[in-house]
């Protein structure tokens, strides 16, 4: 055996896959499920898009920076007890949010959201790591970066039924009530997968070599910036789509959601194509390949939009776009943790931390920039655009996927 997870049954495997993708799945549905709400929670708080959109930035920000947290903590103490802490943390901030009276607390309690919600992904990422490597980390981790991707897809359309039978405020409700039963979930059915004994090996001690380790990797730097600049994208195409869609395009919340629910299959399609063409490829190559499609499709939402394309000539390039993310994160997610074993929790944390940091300072750029004329496909994409770029770059400049090495078996 040249990994622990190489001994555990198929089932146990399979139940790993559940929960743990469960847990990964709580950080975007604490973002992304109140999404349909924005224009509600504009006309409650009498309030403009831009601020709504700080929200969501303050959810962001928290995840990030719980992440930072969380992961150094579990390459310490070992994976359980932050886990636990942090998501009876989620637990209490989403009852808090649905009783918030005022915009300002309800972004107080976001940030503290988004803070709880950290831990799932980290640790679920960090666990795989010291269980797996190799081509069945690849496996593995493209299940958890399926469920990162699609996640913040689904959250919207599920958020748009429950505004059906709910008033938003309903919807921090559900949000509690999955993060109890993730708490309850992993007090019983997930173990210390660190023992003390890989707490202290030489050269991964304290959190200062932890850190230096892997920002002193070139490789792991460049897929931090292409992991980043994904997400942004993404986001920015989240955050600005309620008003796109609803406002632009006439939408009602069910269609929205329904929109929502087709572009996740191109995130399934890229995730589960991308696994198998990096167990063979290299994952790096995939990204040469994802990188470019992400900046041609959005793109060519800017010159369809500039055309007079109408809906068609946004939804069809996006769907193209969402597939691309689906091949760019679980690429991004193996190349930044195979190099990382002493301190996946750590080269997990930074990730994520970037990942949905940069996004919740990048997505707000769409409203911004929509000031006073609305939000439109030409000002989404353009953001799109320039974080796509900017993930090429680094993937030619940075890590430059001649000098990575191909996967061990």
């Amino acid at each position: 055996m040249l990994h622990p997870g190489d001994a555990i049954s198929t089932g146990r495997r399979v139940l790993y896959i559940i929960l743990l993708g469960a847990l990964t799945a709580l950080g975007p549905f604490t973002i992304d499920l109140y999404l349909p709400a924005f224009p509600v929670l504009e006309a409650d708080f009498h309030t403009t898009a831009a601020a709504i959109q700080l929200t969501l930035t303050g959810t962001m920000i928290g995840f990030a920076l719980g992440q930072l947290i969380v992961g150094p903590l579990s390459d310490k103490v070992g994976r359980r007890i932050p886990l636990l802490v942090v998501t009876a943390l989620h637990v209490l901030a989403s009852t808090a949010a649905a009783f918030a009276p005022t915009l300002e607390l309800l972004s107080v309690t976001r940030v503290l959201m988004g803070a709880g919600a950290a831990a799932g992904g980290v640790v679920a990422a960090a666990v795989v790591r010291d269980l797996f490597g190799g081509r069945r980390l690849v496996v593995m981790l493209s299940r958890l970066a399926l469920v990162s991707g699609v996640a913040p897809v689904l959250a919207p359309l599920l958020g748009s039924a429950l505004l059906l039978v709910m008033p938003w405020r309903g919807i921090f409700i559900v949000l509690a009530a999955y993060g109890a039963v993730m708490l309850v979930s992993a007090i019983i059915f997930i173990p210390e997968t660190l023992p003390p004994a890989r707490r202290h090996d030489r050269g991964a001690t304290t959190v200062w070599q932890r850190y230096r380790s892997v920002f002193s990797d070139r490789v792991f730097l460049g897929v931090l910036v292409i992991g980043g600049m994904t997400f942004s994208g993404l986001f920015s195409y989240l955050s600005a789509s309620p008003f796109l869609f609803q406002d632009g395009y006439g939408f009602d919340p069910q269609q929205y959601g329904v929109l929502f629910a087709v572009n996740s299959l191109g995130v399934v399609l890229g995730v589960q194509t991308a696994a198998r063409l990096a167990a063979r490829f290299g994952p790096q190559w995939v990204l040469a390949v994802s990188t470019a499609v992400l900046a041609a499709s959005a793109i060519a939402i800017v010159a369809a939009d500039q055309l007079g394309g109408g809906l068609w000539g946004t939804v069809i390039p996006l769907f193209v776009f969402m597939t691309a993310c689906g091949f760019t994160f679980p690429c991004v997610q193996v190349l930044a943790l195979d190099r990382h074993g002493k301190a996946a929790g750590t080269a997990a944390s930074v990730l994520g931390a970037i990942n949905f940091g940069v996004a919740g300072l990048v997505s707000p750029v769409v409203g911004w920039i929509a000031q006073g004329a609305g939000i439109t496909a030409t000002t989404m994409a353009s953001v799109m655009v320039g974080c796509a770029v900017i993930g090429i770059l680094a993937l030619w400049l940075v890590v430059r996927p001649r000098s990575v090495e191909m996967l061990s078996p």
